[in-house]
C-alpha cells in the first residue's frame, strides 16, 4: 500500500505534462476554425498529404537517415575502441564525448557556423594552403554535418554500454573453436550489440528528423525540414491546427519506426547467435 502511494506523484506529473498536452495537440489537429467557432474535421491531415508538404517530409527523413547511417558508421568503431580492454584512457574519451552535451545546443550549432562560413576557420586554413575557399555553409551537407556532430554521442554511448557488458568468455570460446576476428565480430559481438545499435539508431533518428535549429542556422533557411514547418505554423503563421496535425503525423511515424526496430530486435534475439 505504501508503494502504491509513491506512484501517485509520477502519475500526476505524467497527466499534467504528457497526457494533457498530447490531448490538446490531438484536439487542435482534428479541428478547424470556422466563423461559427471550432469544428471537427480531417482537413488538416488531408492538407498535410499535399505534394509540397510530402516533399518536406521526404527531405527530412532522407537527411535524418543519412545522418543516422553516418553516426552508426562512425560511432560503432568508436564504441568498440572504448569497450576494448586494451584501451586504458576510455574514461577520458567517454568524458570528451559527454562534455559537448553539457553545452547549449544553440552554442554548438553557432560554433559550426563560425567554422564553415566564408571567412571561417576551415576556409582560412584552405587559403593559407593556397586553395580556393569552399561554399560550406547553407548546404545540405552542412545540415548533415551539424546533425552528426550533435547526435553522434547518442549513438556511441548506447553501443558502448552494451559492448562493455558482453561476456568475454563468449569471445574466447569462439576463438578456441577456430573463429577468426571477422567471424567473431559477425557471429558473436555484433548480434549481442544489436540492442545498443537499435537504441542508438532510435536516439539519433528521432531528433534528427524533427530538428529545426540545425536546418535553420546551418541551412540558412534554404532547406525547410518538417521541424521548421511545425515551427512556422505555431510561431509565424499562427495555424496551430495544421501544426498540431503535422506533429501528430510525425509522432505516428516515429512510433512506427520504434515498433519496427523493437520487433526486429526481438526476432533477432529469438533466433540465437548462431
Amino acid at each position: 500500500m505504501k508503494n502504491k502511494w509513491l506512484t501517485y506523484p509520477y502519475l500526476v506529473w505524467m497527466l499534467i505534462f504528457i497526457f494533457i498536452p498530447l490531448l490538446l495537440v490531438l484536439f487542435f489537429s482534428l479541428t478547424v476554425r470556422t466563423p461559427e467557432g471550432l469544428a471537427f474535421s480531417f482537413e488538416n491531415f488531408q492538407r498535410f498529404f499535399e505534394p509540397i508538404y510530402l516533399r518536406v517530409l521526404l527531405r527530412s527523413v532522407y537527411l535524418a537517415l543519412i545522418s543516422t547511417i553516418i553516426c552508426l558508421v562512425l560511432g560503432y568503431p568508436m564504441a568498440m575502441i572504448l569497450a576494448g580492454n586494451n584501451f586504458k584512457r576510455k574514461n577520458v574519451m567517454v568524458f570528451l564525448f559527454v562534455v559537448p552535451m553539457w553545452m547549449n545546443f544553440l552554442l554548438r550549432t553557432y560554433a559550426w557556423m563560425t567554422l564553415l562560413e566564408r571567412q571561417g576557420l576551415l576556409n582560412t586554413f584552405l587559403s593559407f594552403l593556397g586553395l580556393p575557399p569552399l561554399n560550406l555553409l547553407y548546404t545540405q551537407e552542412a545540415v548533415v554535418l551539424g546533425m552528426v556532430y550533435n547526435f553522434l554521442p547518442f549513438m556511441v554511448l548506447p553501443i558502448y554500454s552494451v559492448l562493455s557488458k558482453i561476456d568475454r568468455q563468449l569471445i574466447e570460446a569462439a576463438a578456441d573453436l577456430g573463429a577468426d576476428q571477422v567471424t567473431i565480430f559477425r557471429r558473436v559481438i555484433f548480434p549481442l550489440s544489436l540492442p545498443g545499435v537499435m537504441s542508438g539508431i532510435t536516439m539519433v533518428f528521432m531528433p534528427a528528423v524533427t530538428t529545426f535549429v540545425i536546418s535553420r542556422l546551418l541551412g540558412g533557411g534554404q532547406f525547410t525540414l518538417i521541424g521548421n514547418l511545425i515551427e512556422q505554423q505555431f510561431l509565424f503563421v499562427g495555424d496551430w491546427h495544421f501544426g498540431s496535425a503535422i506533429s501528430m503525423v510525425m509522432m505516428v511515424i516515429i512510433l512506427l519506426s520504434i515498433g519496427v526496430l523493437s520487433r526486429y530486435d526481438k526476432e533477432h534475439e529469438g533466433g540465437g547467435l548462431w
